[in-house]
Order: structure tokens, then C-alpha cells, then sequence
């Protein structure tokens, strides 16, 4: 039967899952409804998410996991209304892995549209790329606001990995000896 505390522990991980859910859900619209059409040299550009592979993925991504998290926060409704009993260990090394490959893909994810961003503000002169957001400005700024969310969903994700890690590790009982008896003579 769940306790006081951990039923606690288990609305405030709902929280922490709903804030994750929120922001990679953001991110994922903000790249993704991103367009802004421009006028250059007489020829009407459009700037779009599929124009750099990088924020697709990101949009993917964040999607997938603002999904996943949305899932994980039934399962936190769930244990925190009906759930009675000894959790199983299955479930609890699935969530950990799960947890653990959401927080790696949210962060590479948004660390290579980072990236992927800074040629499109700077340019690579060495390959002849001009920059792009001195034309398309509110897209750069839109796709900026993405990756912030992004990256606040990234720090979410991580420690609800360490969360998933502590629920884990709880259930194994300490594998340290009993300490020895003092004799006190």
C-alpha cells in the first residue's frame, strides 16, 4: 500500500512530467508551425522547419517525447489514485530506460538544432553560406524560443531520469552486510 509521502512523491513526479510534457509539446509546435516568406532579389522565399534537416528532427523528437511524458503522467494518475501494493520491477526498469533514452534524445536532439542554428545566424564563410536570419528574422526567433524549450524539457527529462533511478533502486534491498555487533566491554 502506498504511504502518505510516497503518494507525495508520486503527484510531485506528475508535476515535474506535466512540466516536461508542456515545454518538449512547445518546442514541437514552435518549430513545427514556424514558416515566414521573405522577398529576395525580386523572388519570394519561404522559410520552413524541412529547409534544415536538423529542426525536423528536433520537431520529431520533441513530439515523441512530449507524447511519452503525456503517457508517463496517466501512469502518475494512476499509481496516485488506484495503485495498492508491491511495484513491479519490470515496470520500474522499463520506465528507468525509457526515462533515460527520452533524456538523451530530448538533449542531442536540441543540441544539434543548436547547432544547426548557429550556421544559419553566423554563416560559414569557408563554404560560402551566407546568414539566414539576418532575412528570415522571426523564424530565427521562433526557432531560438523552440530550442529553449527544448533544452528546459531536456533538464526535465534528466532529472526524471534520476527520479525513474531512485523508484528503481528502491525496490532492491541493500546488498552492504548487517553491520557487525560493537561489544562495549
Amino acid at each position: 500500500m502506498y504511504t502518505a509521502a510516497r503518494t507525495a512523491e508520486v503527484k510531485t513526479e506528475g508535476l515535474l512530467r506535466g512540466a516536461c510534457a508542456l515545454l518538449a509539446a512547445a518546442a514541437a509546435l514552435l518549430v513545427g508551425l514556424n514558416t515566414e516568406t521573405e522577398t529576395v532579389l525580386l523572388i519570394r522565399k519561404k522559410a520552413t522547419v524541412k529547409d534544415v534537416q536538423a529542426l525536423w528532427v528536433l520537431e520529431m523528437a520533441a513530439a515523441a517525447a512530449a507524447g511519452y511524458h503525456l503517457l508517463q503522467l496517466l501512469k502518475c494518475f494512476y499509481l496516485g489514485r488506484f495503485a495498492d501494493g508491491k511495484p513491479c520491477r519490470g515496470i520500474a526498469w522499463l520506465c528507468f530506460l525509457l526515462d533515460k533514452g527520452c533524456a538523451y534524445m530530448t538533449f542531442a536532439t536540441t543540441v544539434a538544432a543548436a547547432q544547426a542554428c548557429v550556421v544559419a545566424l553566423d554563416g560559414a564563410h569557408a563554404l560560402q553560406w551566407n546568414k539566414l536570419c539576418n532575412i528570415y528574422t522571426r523564424f530565427c526567433e521562433q526557432v531560438a524560443g523552440s530550442l529553449v524549450c527544448g533544452m528546459l524539457a531536456a533538464v526535465g527529462a534528466a532529472l526524471l531520469s534520476a527520479v525513474s533511478a531512485r523508484n528503481l533502486f528502491r525496490l532492491y534491498p541493500s546488498m552492504l552486510p548487517p553491520p557487525l555487533p560493537s561489544y562495549a566491554g
